[in-house]
């Protein structure tokens, strides 16, 4: 243990910390100015309507997918910036209506990436952000269901009726009897068309959860 902390601060001291917005160092991961900006463009939206014909019941979302929010997320998915997941969890978890609706999930899953795209990019977006939110709420993180067995085109370079068809037998549930009666959030970056949340929570249903949610930072 005390090993683990030693490794710790020297890891802050070599690379510190800094505000995923403005790269100022900030051991929280946002500093004050950053977090106004973020708290004028947050929406905290829940959304239950216009959801007959997905395999999930709400859509929990911070931002719009536009602009600074845009931006910060293509950096932190593409760019190699994975310290940004530290910015917006931070922010995230910090809002009270947010924070209320998130506990009340006993297992979070976040959706999976390829072999392939893990080697490309390094780390999983979905993950680093499902693995903050569950260590911050004691929440179970379950990544041993859920797994993507095919490497596919990208799903931001599809249309609409594009994303539906590449997603088609990408996912493959294992060990679903842990899910079982579960209440399981889905974590996940953008939410565009909900092909891949719908598609992960199609599989997911395998398993005879209890309910299924999705969580996103932004909707398209």
């Amino acid at each position: 243990m005390i090993k683990a902390i030693q490794l710790n601060t020297i890891i802050n001291i070599v690379f510190p910390q800094v505000c995923g917005v403005c790269g100022r160092i900030e051991p929280k991961g946002l500093c004050n100015k950053c977090k106004i900006k973020l708290e004028r463009l947050a929406e905290n939206e829940i959304l239950h309507e216009n959801l007959e014909q997905m395999n999930f019941k709400e859509l929990i979302y911070i931002f719009k997918y536009e602009g600074l929010i845009r931006k910060l997320i293509i950096d932190y998915k593409f760019h190699e910036k994975s310290y940004i997941y530290e910015t917006f969890v931070n922010f995230i978890l910090k809002d009270e209506k947010i924070f209320k609706k998130l506990k009340t999930y006993d297992t979070i899953i976040p959706v999976p990436i390829s072999k392939q795209r893990m080697k490309e990019r390094g780390y999983n977006q979905s993950l680093l952000l499902a693995r903050k939110i569950s260590y911050a709420l004691h929440i179970a993180l379950e990544t041993r269901c859920l797994f993507k067995i095919k490497n596919v085109i990208e799903q931001s370079k599809l249309n609409k009726e594009e994303r539906q068809q590449n997603i088609q037998s990408v996912y493959e549930l294992k060990n679903g009897e842990i899910l079982n009666n579960k209440q399981i959030l889905l974590i996940d970056d953008i939410y565009t068309t909900g092909s891949t949340v719908n598609e992960c929570s199609r599989i997911l249903q395998q398993a005879k959860p209890k309910k299924i949610d999705v969580f996103v930072l932004a909707k398209d």
